[in-house]
């Protein structure tokens, strides 16, 4: 069963359960949308078809909170949000060590490998580089480890893991851009802790938070 955090007729807002798709893919495997679909479904008993609208993504390893449309114009307001960066994701993550500054910036340009889905930092004047910025705060450091808080200001893949990874501290349990120093099976800790957006009819903003798992490695600290 998936926790609603908030329903209206236009919005609907989720804890997206880690290692969940956000959108179905060539795997066949359960996808956000479709299972919300069933959700609403059963919920008011619809004979039809029922619309869910993708508005943003979250990595499949990804947990937290997510945003999704429940008709095609309120998706077509939230998309623009989306666009024009009025649509603010706030994530929580676990990364080793502690960075050199407790709160900052961080611009990159990021190229992804389309073969191996593999992003990496580059120069500014390699082709099809995007830049990526981001800016993060340390709220608790613990044996060995940093809890952070991320205003991301562009959405980039694998933006957070890449851009902290390539400075030395990737995220805990990041099999893919930190496996010389996580265990093989350890859960990503990246989480999807704010969203704030301009409600898609009334105009009102709305602040959405979905509180950290409580289990380790967010367990150890005070937030």
């Amino acid at each position: 069963m998936i926790k609603v955090i908030y329903e209206d007729n236009h919005l609907l807002v989720v804890e997206k359960p880690v290692n969940i798709l956000s959108q179905g893919d060539n795997t066949n495997d359960d996808d956000m949308v479709n299972l919300l679909k069933k959700c609403l479904k059963e919920k008011y008993n619809k004979p039809g078809n029922v619309f869910v609208g993708l508005v943003h993504r979250l990595d499949r390893p990804v947990g937290g909170c997510m945003v999704f449309a429940k008709t095609s114009k309120a998706a077509s307001r939230l998309s623009e949000q989306v666009r024009n960066k009025s649509f603010k994701k706030t994530y929580r993550a676990v990364i080793h060590g502690n960075m050199n500054n407790k709160s900052d910036n961080l611009l990159d340009y990021l190229y992804k490998n389309k073969k191996t889905n593999m992003v990496s930092v580059v120069s500014k004047n390699t082709k099809e580089a995007k830049d990526a910025r981001l800016s993060y705060e340390t709220l608790d450091s613990q044996k060995g480890f940093s809890l952070v808080q991320i205003d991301l200001q562009t959405g980039r893949p694998h933006q957070i893991r890449v851009q902290f990874a390539s400075r030395k501290h990737p995220l805990f349990g990041d099999q893919r851009y930190g496996q010389h120093l996580n265990k093989v099976g350890q859960q990503i800790a990246l989480w999807s802790y704010k969203i704030e957006v301009q409600h898609p009819t009334t105009k009102e903003k709305m602040e959405f938070v979905c509180d950290v798992p409580k289990e380790y490695p967010w367990n150890i600290f005070a937030y």
